[in-house]
Formats: C-alpha cells, structure tokens, sequence
C-alpha cells in the first residue's frame, strides 16, 4: 500500500480529514501518516475525504500523508479463524502479545492468519467440472469439531482447468484455476472480503427450527429459531453476559462467534480466560474448537468498536454459507452505538434522539438484517442467530437505541433489575419479554416433542398475567381477603418462578434442561393448578394443598430428574394426582 492519495489536513480524535485524494472512492481501506494507521473513508467531497482511523491518532499532524489501498476494508476467511483471537479490524491479538507484548503499537500489520502453517487440503470436485460461486471445493479439518469447507469465490464461475491434488498446502497456495468469462481465476484456501457488504445466498428460507438454548424461560416461554434476532436488554448487573456465555454453550449452534464490543475490559478478560477450560456438551471437546472472538474492549480505539460488530457477523456468514448454524453473540450493541454517536460528532453531523445519529435505526437494521436461515450458494442450508445484548443507561428501555432495535428482532429477552437484585437467574422478566416465533415453533414443538406445548405454555403465560394483577390488590390489603381460588394462582406462579423459571447454572444437572424435561415439569406445574382448583370447589382449603408432600417434590425436580430420566417426571405426576384424590 504504497500509492499516495493526499495528506492529512485535520485531525479530531479518530476521524481525520484529508486533500488532494480527487481518486478515493467511499469505504476504501487506506493507511495514515508515517506509522500507517488503518483507516477507512467514510465521506468524500470533491478531492476531500473523510477518514474514520481504527487506531490511536496520538501524534498525528497535518501534512502527514495518506496511502490508498483501492479495496474497502476486509477480512481474510480461511482455516484458522476458529479459536482466534481478533480485535475488531481482525487483527491477531494472541500473535501480537507473542510478538509485541501487552499492549499493541501503532501500525501493526501482521496477518490475521497464519501462512506458515500447512493445512490438509482434500478435493471434491475434479478438474473440468462446470462451477459456479459458493460450491465446496474441497475441505480442510480446521478443528476436531469443524470442516473448514473451501468455497469458490462468490463471484467466480467457469471451468476448473486444474484442481491441486490432496496434501498439504498454506493459505496462499493456489489449489485451483478457474476459468470464466472474465480469464482465470486462482483460488486459494484464503479469501478476502469486505466486511460492509452481506455475503451472498440463494434464498432466505423460512424459519422452522428451535435454536435450542437449554434454559427453560427462553425455550419453553420466549423461544427463538434457527436463524432469528434476539435482542437481550438489561441494565448494569442484570445478567446479560452471564446469558450470553450460557447460551454461548448450550445452544445447539455449530458455530459461535462471540463479539465483545466496547464491555470493560475485565470482563471480556473473564471470557477469554473461561472458554479455553469449557468442554463442548455436546461432543466433550472443549468449546474453543467452535468459537470464534472479537475483542474490541472500552479502552481499545472507538472507530475499531463500530467495526467489530461487521467483523463478527462477516465471520459468521462465511461458516453459514459452508452449511453450518452459526449464532452470534454482540455484547453489546449499545457500546457499538455509542461509537457510532461519537464518530458522527466528530464530523459535525446534526444529531437526532439523545445525539446519537440520524442514521442509527438504518445501521441497526443492516446489522440484524443479516442474520436468517437461508439456502447458500452450494446448495445446502445455513443459519445465522443473533443474539444482541443493549445496555440502556439506567435500565430505561425508553431510550433510542432499545425502541430501533425493537423494531428489527422478533424475540425480546428484558432482563429485570428486581429479579436480579433478587438472585433469580435468568432474569428474564414474563411480563416484559415476547417472541414472535412462537407460531413457527409450535410446529417444531409438536413434531419433536408435544403438541400441548403451545397451549400449556399459553395457560401459564395467563396465570402469571393474572398473578400480576392480584398482586396489586395483595400489595393494598394483603393475601388474606383473596378466596382460595385465587390465591392458588399466586402460589401457583410461586412454584413455577422457583421451580422452573430460576435456572442454576453451576448446577451439574440445572445447567441444562432439555425440551422434553421442560415440558413435562411445566405439564405438572400446570397439572398441579387445574387439581387444585377442582379440589378448592370441592371444599379442600388451599394451606392443605400446600401441606402435601408431593408440593415440595415439586419444588425439586428440576435437581432431582437428569435430562436422561425426564421420563421419571410422570411418576410425579401421577402422585400428583393420587394425593389430591384422596380429598375428594
């Protein structure tokens, strides 16, 4: 990147203005001053261009000059992304610290991946077939746990004049020629692209699977597909990374790429720390073998923070388009705002909501918009999940950046600061929270495990609605004045709040619950109010009910049954029943 494009005429933190560049050309990578700083122009007018720097512009003066690269700025994709550690414009945090030390210098350029490294290449396709973009070259076993599967180049089409035969090879051999229309191509086991623009697919396919998470509020109350947006907003201390890491590893994702924009330091330290020793549940390999990292903590540059979140989503569309369920975990996207409203003040844009920029709601959108369940290029399937967490300031979900993104995701996970100051983990609230995927997963409920689940989950959505309500009259006069029946609907939500919604996620056999334990203790649960109820009308008083050994069995089950002995529940049940017949 030797090519000078102008020189620097104003500098105002990261965002610096350069003339006599009449050949830049909107988004282009570029380099600045002596010590090349990535950047990236952001607005053109005339020979003027406007640079958003991604590193730290200490020292930087007018006259320093600018160096184009004629390429927007990019990721290499390739084998040896899963496991990575990258900031937020891809560079290699772990190489950097074994090169560098702690801190990163100004102008680092290493190689997001490794070129010295051989990788096992083994071809699928034989020279002279006919290809198109996206098809499996060839695959690579990039971990235990993931074929790294070699795609042509999506705008590549043609003949395959020649095909490398199986053996090992670095990134930047070439492994292929493909010749088309516009000449020959070589394709390498590295691609490059840019991280601004949505890779392409066939079609979007409609959503009808369960991103199965393992944590009974999410799947059984507010599930989400394959292929959905979630945002997850909470105040300071309500749980949103905690939520994150478990669904990080339960959820039946193949692929998890997990964004750290803009948190404190210490806590994206705690991830990283963390992940190395978590073994994988579903293959007893550790997680690190499927997750992929991008750092871009509080103190990092705030331009490389509005970069991360198109990092993370780039990585996870290129592992879609190989046929695999990919779920990304932003953390968080408030943070992300937040750079987006100081880079727009730098450039003297007319702010809008609380000064965040007119065009928050369109970036927020292009974000989430790229998620979905779609058919790739090769013919296969693939899914990308996002999983966004918003940190309103004070918890008020009032504010700009949780009313848009509430506009753009169909699930909604608000996590509640009373159920947290309460230690009731998850803190999902039952009255805030919704999913608009309930529709599509009642299909998948009935065929995988009950057809009731909809209309039980239903059932317990109006009792903690109606508890809601009771609740206002027992905060005025007391629990006392209301009749039985009606007091069963409060120690009926009681039990169902301890005995299902609270999850322990240092719990061996709690940690995980899976769909057809969550529906047969929520079947009980239910159970255990239509019994009661008919055994009030009876006569039976409700503090005999509460008395019965079997309520407190009840309160236990959730320790007591293992996901392999779920079946055990219907014994409950069963003495459910028996002990209130015996009033009759």
């Amino acid at each position: 990147m030797s090519k000078v494009i102008g020189k620097v005429t104003r500098v105002s933190g990261p965002v610096v203005e350069s003339d006599g560049a009449p050949n830049a050309f909107m988004l282009e990578m570029v380099e600045v001053g002596p010590d090349h700083l990535v950047g990236e122009v952001v607005h053109l007018e005339g020979a003027r261009a406007t640079i958003q720097v991604y590193e730290d512009t200490t020292g930087l003066s007018p006259g320093a000059e600018v160096y184009g690269s004629g390429r927007p700025l990019s990721l290499e994709l390739g084998p040896g992304l899963i496991g990575a550690i990258f900031d937020g414009i891809q560079r290699p945090l772990e190489t950097i610290r074994k090169t560098m030390g702690r801190y990163i210098q100004k102008g680092v350029h290493l190689p997001p991946l490794p070129r010295d490294k051989f990788w096992e290449f083994t071809p699928l396709l034989a020279e002279g077939s006919e290809v198109r973009g996206g098809e499996i070259l060839g695959t690579v076993p990039e971990t235990p746990l993931i074929v790294h599967k070699i795609l042509i180049p999506p705008e590549t089409a043609g003949k395959l004049v020649t095909v490398a035969a199986g053996g090992a090879y670095r990134l930047e051999d070439t492994i292929a020629v493909v010749a088309g229309e516009r000449g020959e191509t070589e394709v390498k086991l590295l691609q490059v692209w840019p991280i601004r623009r949505r890779r392409p697919y066939l079609q979007k396919l409609p959503l009808t699977e369960l991103l199965l998470t393992g944590q009974r509020v999410l799947d059984t109350l507010f599930p989400v597909a394959k292929g959905g947006v979630v945002a997850v907003p909470g105040g300071f201390g309500t749980g949103k990374t905690l939520i994150q890491h478990q669904l990080a590893k339960w959820c039946d994702a193949q692929v998890i790429v997990f964004i750290g924009c803009g948190e404190r330091g210490n806590e994206m330290t705690d991830v990283l720390l963390n992940f190395p020793k978590l073994i994988d549940p579903l293959s007893g390999r550790p997680l690190l073998e499927r997750t992929i990292f991008v750092a871009n903590t509080s103190n990092m540059p705030v331009a490389a923070r509005e970069a991360s979140i198109y990092t993370g989503i780039t990585l996870a569309e290129y592992y879609r388009d190989m046929g695999y369920h990919v779920a990304v975990m932003a953390d968080s996207t408030s943070r992300w705002a937040e750079a987006l409203r100081e880079l727009s003040g730098r450039m003297e844009e007319m702010p809008a909501d609380e000064g965040f920029p007119a065009y928050l709601p369109t970036r927020l959108a292009e974000f989430y918009e790229r998620g979905g369940m779609v058919s790739t290029l090769s013919g296969g399937v693939g899914s990308v999940s996002i999983i966004g967490s918003v940190s309103p300031p004070g918890g008020d979900f009032s504010e700009p950046v949780t009313q848009h993104t509430k506009r753009f995701v169909r699930a909604f996970w608000a996590l509640d600061r009373e159920l947290a100051n309460a230690r009731h983990y998850p803190a999902v609230s039952w009255t805030d929270s919704y999913s608009e995927y309930l529709a599509e997963m009642a299909a998948w409920w009935t065929k995988h495990i009950d057809p009731a689940w909809l209309d039980l989950r239903n059932r317990m959505m109006e009792l903690l609605q109606r508890e809601v309500r009771l609740q206002q009259v027992v905060k005025l006069v007391g629990p006392d004045v209301l009749p039985d029946s009606q007091r069963l609907i409060l120690e009926t939500c009681a039990l169902f709040k301890d005995a299902f919604l609270q999850q322990n996620a240092f719990d061996e056999v709690d940690t995980y619950c899976a769909p057809l334990k969550q529906l047969k203790m929520l079947k009980i649960i239910v159970a255990f109010y239509d019994l009661g109820l008919e055994a009030i009308k009876g006569g039976t008083p409700l503090v005999r009910l509460k008395k019965l050994k079997v309520f407190g069995e009840i309160l236990k089950m959730k320790f007591a049954y293992p996901n392999a002995e779920a079946g055990r529940i219907d014994g409950l049940l069963e003495k459910l029943k028996s002990s209130i017949e015996k009033f009759a």
